[in-house]
């Protein structure tokens, strides 16, 4: 379908649902919660000062639509341990108590990344490295206290995180190179020993790319031989307006589930903006410098533009609802417009527009689009 096409069959749905200008509220009457209800669960990353109740439009769109959180920053080590001897639970402790506050399913993220990791995680006081068994008793000191100190609490972790390139084969990060391959395996052994009733998640970006699917669905594998239980997989889901296709979307779903385990998208988010590396993905390394042609939008979106997004949120939804027996949570990376990481990445300052909530906290036509495919497609009584 062209996009003139996607325009006018929008524009058609928005005049025959009413739906035609924003509301004067910034939440339905019932959330995405209740529309996806017995399907899967519906979430957002929040960062701290939502989680600590001083954003209060972000605070009601979180608790009216959603029923699971997860944190952008809190529970990385960098954050909540920054120090060899010291552990900073604050913000953490905010995130858990929001959700709990709220009855929400909590989702810790994350244990073992290769970024936002201090460099003393890996090196002595003098720069040299640690070795293996100095960097394994580092990495289960960490998971042990992090994932204790919330036992029972956070339901799910993010135990790795990124641990592929776009192959599919390892990425050759610290805990690689100082440990083994075998890193993976221990990551997942201290997090269960940690919690033995937590799920436990391999979370990745660009698995629509079929040889990184295959890397992700190997690596889980692997982790399977050896022993360890894994509870699921996740699918970050930073995606653009052309890529990946619906169809792309359902394989990916199908076959991660192939593995015998639910399917979690992890971090949706869209962006309109265009892309200065060419690349698919969200790798934080990646950055471009600023400039006027890649900040097209700052003045707000047109409505051309906004349509294409509803329509590809509409086709990701479809994709979502037809596969709800093989997806167990959609989590959104940020609440609103205005707090999303994509306005500083990969190009700093930007106004960008992925989410279904703008940067007022109004619904956009997005929003409305997911919720007539929850309509449309809702379990017959």
């Amino acid at each position: 379908m062209n996009h003139s096409s996607v325009r006018a069959a929008l524009a058609a749905l928005a005049l025959a649902l009413g739906a035609c200008s924003a509301p004067e509220s910034p939440v339905a009457p019932d959330g995405l919660k209740e529309a996806f209800a017995g399907r899967f669960l519906v979430g957002a990353a929040i960062n701290d000062f939502q989680a600590a109740g001083r954003d209060s439009m972000s605070v009601a769109i979180v608790t009216a639509e959603f029923n699971t959180i997860t944190p952008e920053n809190v529970l990385k080590w960098e954050v909540v341990h920054p120090k060899p001897d010291s552990f900073a639970f604050d913000a953490a402790d905010r995130f858990v108590a929001f959700g709990e506050a709220h009855g929400m399913f909590l989702v810790g993220h994350t244990l073992v990344w290769h970024s936002q990791t201090p460099r003393w995680v890996f090196e002595h006081a003098d720069g040299s490295s640690l070795t293996r068994d100095e960097l394994l008793a580092r990495l289960e000191n960490h998971i042990s206290t992090v994932v204790g100190r919330y036992k029972g609490r956070i339901k799910g972790w993010d135990v790795v995180n990124e641990a592929l390139n776009e192959d599919g084969t390892l990425r050759d990060t610290p805990y690689r190179r100082i440990i083994g391959d075998d890193y993976l395996v221990k990551a997942f052994e201290f997090a269960r020993a940690a919690d033995p009733d937590a799920q436990l998640y391999y979370n990745d970006y660009s698995l629509a790319n079929p040889a990184k699917r295959r890397g992700a669905i190997a690596l889980v594998q692997g982790l399977q031989a050896a022993g360890v239980r894994v509870d699921g997989i996740g699918e970050q889901g930073h995606y653009n307006l052309d890529w990946p296709s619906v169809a792309q979307f359902d394989s990916t779903v199908v076959e991660l589930a192939s593995l015998g385990m639910p399917v979690h998208v992890t971090e949706l988010d869209i962006t309109v903006l265009p892309n200065p590396n060419r690349t698919q993905g969200a790798d934080i390394a990646e950055t471009a410098e600023a400039r006027a042609a890649l900040d097209p939008y700052a003045a707000g979106l047109p409505d051309s533009v906004q349509s294409l997004l509803a329509a590809r949120y509409e086709g990701l939804f479809r994709v979502l609802a037809a596969r709800a027996d093989l997806v167990e949570r959609v989590t959104f990376w940020g609440v609103h417009d205005g707090a999303s990481w994509l306005n500083g990445w990969p190009v700093r300052g930007r106004t960008n527009y992925p989410l279904l909530f703008d940067r007022t906290g109004l619904r956009k036509p997005a929003y409305d689009a997911v919720r007539v495919v929850a309509s449309e497609t809702a379990p017959k009584p």
